[in-house]
């Protein structure tokens, strides 16, 4: 693993299949799928597609894009194919959440944390979750040590959570939130008592707004579409 945590664009963006996908028949579905698939993988370096439904009811499935973003012209030629793939799907599909940043080498660690995901990597665990972050203006005005010692506590924590992985994604500016926070884990109750723990944490009082927050459920992009075909 690098020593530091290099630029990349993360795109998350969550679909629902409409009734008229519905009316298609099999062979018909699959031939969505297919055409589908192979433009998201298109449009960028990885692409992972996970199961929402049940676990949320607004949504059937996340698509993750992940792509490096050294160059400054990346992102608009991501979202350009990205569009081009999805749109001839719009009759089918209906968005209804995007949530997208950078990962940066974080200012409270001097290295990149072993557990750090790689959006690159070719395994992925079984579940992921993710949700807009936004900090309240009085953590922005305190001191770097005061932030630093808040920080401390929230990696001890984490630490002590082994197997639980996160990204932290920035999106100052460009999206309604400050950070995308996105885990990896293969317990869901585990990860449970790690939110929990958290919640108890000197720097909890200055977090406006972790919601909504999206669990998802990972397998294969082929398998994944096939549960809606």
């Amino acid at each position: 693993m690098a020593e530091e945590t290099p630029r990349t664009l993360n795109h998350f963006a969550l679909f629902t299949f409409k009734d008229v996908y519905w009316t298609l028949d099999a062979q018909a579905r699959a031939e969505v799928h297919s055409a589908w698939l192979a433009g998201l993988r298109a449009a960028a370096h990885k692409v992972d597609i996970y199961q929402v439904f049940p676990a949320e009811n607004s949504a059937d499935v996340l698509v993750w894009s992940a792509l490096p973003a050294e160059d400054k012209c990346e992102s608009a030629e991501f979202f350009r194919r990205f569009a081009r793939a999805t749109n001839p799907f719009r009759a089918y599909l209906q968005t209804s959440v995007t949530l997208w940043g950078y990962t940066r080498p974080s200012q409270y660690t001097k290295t990149r944390s072993a557990q750090e995901i790689d959006p690159f990597a070719e395994t992925r665990m079984p579940y992921l979750v993710i949700y807009p972050f936004v900090k309240t203006t009085d953590w922005y005005l305190m001191s770097r040590e005061a932030r630093q010692g808040m920080m401390n506590e929230h990696i001890r924590i984490g630490k002590q959570y082994d197997g639980i992985t996160q990204m932290l994604l920035y999106s100052f500016g460009i999206q309604d939130q400050e950070f995308v926070v996105v885990y990896e884990t293969d317990d869901l109750m585990r990860f449970s008592d790690l939110v929990h723990e958290l919640r108890s944490t000197e720097g909890r009082r200055y977090t406006l707004r972790d919601t909504p927050l999206h669990t998802a459920i990972y397998h294969p992009a082929e398998e994944t579409l096939a549960l809606w075909r």
